[in-house]
């Protein structure tokens, strides 16, 4: 048996954590030596205050999967990487985007576990070193042992790098498709790809494209380009339905999640409130409220998933939709006190903007006398388009 090794553990997304495979396994790994654990993924960081495992593991860091495995090659012995794919080649293709992505996968041992709890879950070593210790903990879990993967890459290159195709593996029919957290189609097929001309999207082959989603992603009339090559790409359900909502209650727990304090740059005016404002960016959630007593969430589908994360900080929001819902969310929380404004079809942008100059002054975040006040100034803003709105 491997032992006395400093083990790196990157935890990725909430399926992991909600079957209970997490936890088992970590503590499976405190008999190899001793480890650190991280959470890559912002719904993966709620099911780790679901599950009552942010001691155990970190939620404050936000980095892709390959960063965290990076920084692990610097300082550990050995690096496992949890997932729970929708299938197994889910899973397989997540973990070879990943590894594709490292700068030298055969540093450390790397050792890829998926799908643990379902009968088609294996064990994969990324490289020769992992073989050894891969074999212990495929017989140890009782799961299929891979052999060294071939890295296959999802992206193509033409035409001097101006056009751009990206692959989109793993999707079902029917699924929306996600970049950077917002929706830009529907799958007609599994076989999708984005294509994008000097980083504007073109096309998005085996897919019905929205429109306005590709407004959004590259913020409308400012027309900002993309790297389709390091963009977030995600498709189906953000979280299956095994878990219980928590509401983390410890003084302070924004900050004390995110490793990050209250200010925007100067000192925060005596008995007053910050508020954050996420416009169309729900995965970054945790790290732009943090601090904060409110915040501003601009979009149907932003609104409910921030509201969902930030249930958990006990942090209330101010929502602003007009009933364009993708519906790709998992069942919603939102904290007592929130308030969401229901606009007339078309205007949660339009007023979204105007809110971040007008009230924000251009600012992620801004300080008020009262949540109250920060309310009235939307409501006064907002008022011809508003068709009703909904306490909680």
């Amino acid at each position: 048996m491997v032992s006395n090794m400093d083990i790196g553990i990157v935890v990725h997304g909430p399926d992991i954590v909600d079957s209970g495979m997490a936890l088992r396994i970590i503590k499976l790994l405190e008999g190899f030596g001793t480890f650190s654990a991280v959470m890559a993924g912002t719904i993966g960081k709620t099911a780790v205050l679901d599950a009552h495992l942010e001691e155990l593991i970190d939620i404050r860091m936000s980095l892709r999967p390959s960063a965290c495995i990076e920084e692990f090659f610097l300082t550990k012995d050995a690096v496992v990487l949890l997932n729970h794919g929708k299938t197994i080649d889910n899973g397989r293709i997540f973990a070879n985007m990943v590894v594709s992505n490292l700068r030298d996968r055969d540093l450390k041992p790397l050792v890829h576990v998926e799908r643990p709890s379902s009968g088609d879950g294996e064990v994969i070593p990324w490289n020769v070193l992992s073989v050894s210790f891969a074999a212990e903990l495929s017989r140890i879990l009782g799961i299929g042992l891979s052999r060294v993967p071939e890295i296959v890459t999802p992206v193509s290159i033409e035409d001097q790098g101006h056009r751009i195709i990206r692959r989109v593996f793993g999707v079902h029919p029917g699924e929306n498709i996600l970049i950077n957290g917002i929706v830009v189609a529907y799958a007609l097929s599994a076989d999708v790809s984005i294509v994008t001309e000097d980083g504007f999207v073109t096309e998005i082959n085996g897919a019905t494209i929205k429109e306005h989603g590709l407004e959004k992603l590259h913020n409308y009339e400012e027309r900002t380009p993309v790297d389709i090559t390091k963009c977030w790409i995600k498709s189906g359900p953000l979280r299956g339905n095994n878990f219980s909502a928590r509401l983390y209650s410890k003084k302070g727990s924004s900050e004390r999640l995110t490793g990050k304090g209250a200010g925007n740059g100067g000192m925060a005016p005596s008995a007053s409130v910050r508020a954050a404002i996420i416009d169309h960016e729900a995965e970054r959630s945790f790290e732009l409220a943090a601090g904060a007593q409110v915040a501003v969430t601009i979009g149907d589908d932003t609104t409910e998933i921030a509201g969902d994360i930030l249930y958990r900080l006990g942090i209330p929001i101010i929502g602003i939709t007009d009933g364009d819902a993708d519906g790709f969310t998992h069942r919603k929380h939102m904290f007592p006190g929130s308030l969401v404004f229901r606009l007339q079809p078309g205007h949660d942008d339009i007023v979204g903007r105007k809110i971040r100059t007008d009230i924000f002054g251009g600012n992620n975040s801004e300080y008020f006398s009262s949540i109250t006040e920060l309310h009235n100034k939307i409501a006064l803003l907002a008022k011809d388009c508003v068709k009703f709105t909904r306490n909680y």
